[in-house]
């Protein structure tokens, strides 16, 4: 019919210009990881480096793809027989290319069960994971899994697991009843030794079973199951109409389930893999024995700097990271938490460019072609500042330190917890899983000094330290006074003009 603009999907990707198909044939690409958390991230990420893997080396290492929370990827892409359009935009103009190693889609939500059984299949021999930081249930503070979460308690007592903790859990559980082999479990989120973070979770749930499950399963496990921990970079904003038109235009399809990208792409992991693995290594990929020095560098700089310019930036009135660098006070906070706050705590790897990195993100935070969302950063703060800001904090104060910048980049997230509008009188929307006790805790401060001393209180953010540190507690409120008396940019303006003191405290 004249004007039906044809989808994507397998009938109709030989209209897809040559040099954007997929890279391997999705018809014949056999499944073989399991992914929890099947966002625009991974599709953009991990996806694009399996399919390039299995182009450079083969193996049945197709991706079946978990939604946990919503059916919207489902909808998306299954009409398209799990196809869809990476977007890779950059100052030079936008490329496309089309992704074929997704082969499979379940939710969660109403088919728990089959999420369970691929675990449980024999030719799956990797599962990882892209859930966000709250997906994992856990006190950011400890690493503990919280055993009065109400998902949690469900999955325990045995209902059709819906937490990712849960679905790992009763999947291993089933493997282990198949004897289907080894497997690994790999964490592709921003967690602090995310491999043995999610290790501990899963020991955490273990150990509340009966003891007739729970001994020979957590025996099965030491012995069969690895948590590999890996870092992961690339920015990745929310798909908007603007990317799914532009992608229409170069494949010239309807795709409902492309992604936007930077062209820009790292992946470092750690080797250990009982099951074997898709040959990364061939596509880009770092493999190595120790993925913790990588994971820091990406947490206490690249993230700490996108939460800071996203808090910042947010009560402003930047929409877009790009137009937060663009600001000379923010940038300079940049400059100075990387310098003078993160550096210090870091144990750089040999070979490992630091400044050359540091120019690289400043360079990719300022390209406006990518549109990152300041309030898309900003959001889930309870659960990415202590990995993000609070760790180099204590880390700083450990040594001796005082940590002012990260210390004013937290005050900005104070600052945005309590108000109800941003320095130009815009209404603010908290969007973060602890937001009741958030709002709570702030709820009738008058002061600065009372919202400080109440938020730090909050010890799923800040642990049960921070809070006793007299010099800490004075920082936050001078730099939560400075940002709700003069607003952000005044505020980093004035503290950037001032004489940096990097004594002792």
């Amino acid at each position: 019919m004249s004007g039906v603009v044809q989808r994507l999907g397998l009938r109709t990707l030989a209209q897809v210009p040559p040099t954007r198909r997929p890279r391997v044939d999705p018809a014949s690409t056999g499944v073989g990881i399991l992914h929890l958390g099947i966002g625009a991230f991974h599709r953009a990420h991990q996806a694009e480096f399996t399919e390039d893997a299995i182009a450079a080396a083969g193996g049945e290492w197709g991706i079946c793809g978990v939604s946990q929370r919503s059916r919207s990827v489902i909808d998306a892409l299954a009409p398209q027989d799990g196809l869809y359009t990476v977007l890779t935009r950059g100052s030079r103009g936008s490329t496309a290319r089309v992704v074929g190693a997704v082969r499979e889609l379940i939710f969660a939500g109403t088919d728990a069960a089959r999420v369970v059984a691929r675990l449980a299949d024999p030719a799956v021999r990797v599962t990882t994971l892209t859930v966000t930081e709250k997906g994992y249930r856990h006190d950011s503070a400890t690493g503990r899994l919280r055993r009065d979460d109400l998902g949690v308690q469900a999955d325990l007592a045995g209902q059709p697991p819906q937490t990712v903790v849960g679905q790992l859990v009763r999947g291993l559980q089933a493997r282990m009843a198949a004897d289907a082999g080894p497997h690994a479990v790999l964490s592709c989120d921003n967690l602090a030794h995310n491999g043995a973070t999610l290790a501990g979770l899963v020991r955490d749930f273990v150990d509340q079973l009966p003891a007739e499950e729970r001994r020979p399963l957590g025996d099965w496990i030491d012995e069969q199951v690895r948590f590999p921990s890996s870092m992961v970079d690339r920015i990745v904003p929310a798909p908007t109409d603007d990317d799914r038109a532009e992608v229409h235009r170069l494949i010239g399809l309807r795709d409902d389930g492309a992604v936007a990208t930077e062209s820009f792409r790292q992946w470092v992991i750690e080797d250990d893999f009982p099951g074997g693995r898709p040959a990364w290594e061939r596509a880009g990929a770092l493999l190595t024995g120790d993925v913790t020095p990588y994971e820091l560098i990406k947490l206490r700089v690249l993230n700490a700097a996108h939460s800071t310019l996203a808090y910042l930036g947010a009560l402003a009135g930047c929409a877009t990271i790009a137009e937060a660098i663009a600001r000379d006070e923010f940038a300079a906070v940049v400059h100075h938490l990387w310098r003078d706050d993160a550096e210090p705590t870091l144990a750089v790897p040999a070979g490992f460019d630091l400044p050359a990195y540091e120019q690289q993100l400043l360079d990719r935070f300022a390209d406006p072609a990518l549109r990152h969302s300041t309030l898309q950063v900003a959001m889930d703060g309870s659960q990415k500042l202590p990995q993000r800001l609070v760790s180099t904090i204590v880390d700083a104060r450990r040594a001796g330190r005082t940590p002012q910048w990260a210390m004013f980049a937290v005050a900005a997230w104070m600052r945005w917890v309590s108000t109800e509008h941003t320095d130009a009188g815009a209404p603010r929307k908290l969007d973060d899983p602890l937001a009741p006790t958030l709002q709570r805790a702030v709820a009738g401060a008058s002061t600065a000094t009372h919202v400080v001393d109440r938020l730090l209180a909050v010890r799923a953010v800040f642990g049960a330290d921070l809070a006793h540190d007299d010099t800490v507690r004075a920082s936050l409120v001078d730099s939560l006074q400075r940002i709700a008396a003069d607003g952000a940019q005044t505020a980093a303006h004035a503290l950037t003009a001032e004489p940096t003191e990097r004594g002792i405290a």
